[in-house]
């Protein structure tokens, strides 16, 4: 049987050949672009390019697919350009994954460019105000990434992340996704026991464990509360093993996608590598051990 680990595909030649890109790799889960991730507009799926899409996930036999929303997009901006077009930007991703049959899409909250934290929260949930209504045929969860904090870049604290979700009007269509690089860079640390179970007893406390419905594993090349997002390979960062071992361990999350977006070389080998590396931190338990309760 698939486990909920994976990567993030290239959509080159057309989406329908993500999936089976995931399954040469190992994959039970994937991630992807629906279109060109630095480009403002991007093409619509006819309704044949939609079968084909859902046909080749189907015969691939994974698990769960998830989108991201391209790299441009401000839910955070001021009136303006910016902000007009990162709308129209987001609702075309949404219409696109209504059609594709993807649920998750995972989202960079935005950043406030200097207009202050509260502000920059108000902007994002009223642009979710906005669309979410708009786009009734799109019924899936919208998750709010983790980030590093990278100069007014919003989501690097649980507690901003818990604000926009609270401030919408519609709380139910939002999880996170807890990117492990770039939560550690924004001053989590995760990487004992000790800090495992407090920074999951925080975020349970602030958003609750129940809307943590994906992860980006990702070491890190920066230390921890560096600010800076720059993703490694599993285990030579300044994350080490330890975190990833607590992670790929815990009963809670066995069914969470966990997605890679660690480095890529030429081929598959990189993430072939890196999926190898998590799956072999998985230690084999007895049926007494599996029954009991993970530890919070």
């Amino acid at each position: 049987m698939k486990d909920y680990l994976g990567a993030h595909m290239s959509i080159a030649g057309g989406i329908h050949k993500a999936p089976a890109r995931g399954t040469r790799v190992g994959c039970g889960v994937i991630q992807v672009f629906t279109q060109n991730s630095n480009q403002w507009r991007g093409k619509m799926p006819t309704d044949g390019e939609a079968a084909l899409f859902r046909e080749q996930w189907e015969a691939a036999g994974l698990h769960e697919i998830v989108a991201h929303d391209i790299y441009l997009i401000n839910l955070a901006a001021p009136p303006g350009e910016t902000r007009d077009k990162s709308l129209a930007a987001f609702r075309e991703e949404m219409e696109r994954c209504a059609r594709l049959g993807i649920g998750p899409i995972v989202m960079h909250p935005g950043a406030h460019l200097g207009d202050g934290e509260e502000t920059g929260i108000r902007r994002i949930c009223e642009a979710f105000d906005r669309l979410i209504p708009a786009v009734p045929e799109f019924t899936g969860a919208i998750l709010l990434e983790t980030t590093a904090g990278q100069g007014t870049s919003l989501g690097h604290t649980f507690g901003q992340l818990a604000a926009i979700i609270a401030g919408t009007a519609y709380p139910d269509r939002f999880a996170v996704c807890f990117d492990t690089c770039h939560t550690f860079a924004a001053g989590y640390d995760f990487t004992t026991g000790e800090g495992y179970r407090r920074v999951f007893a925080e975020f349970d406390r602030l958003i609750g464990l129940d809307r943590l419905r994906c992860f980006h594993l990702n070491d890190s090349r920066k230390g921890l509360n560096s600010r800076v997002d720059r993703h490694e390979h599993i285990g030579r960062g300044t994350l080490g093993l330890e975190p990833f071992r607590l992670l790929m361990n815990d009963d809670r999350f066995t069914t969470v996608p966990k997605i890679l977006e660690t480095p890529k070389g030429d081929d598959d080998e990189f993430d072939i590598m890196n999926l190898n590396t998590l799956r072999g931190l998985v230690r084999r338990r007895t049926t007494k051990e599996r029954t009991e309760p993970c530890p919070s």
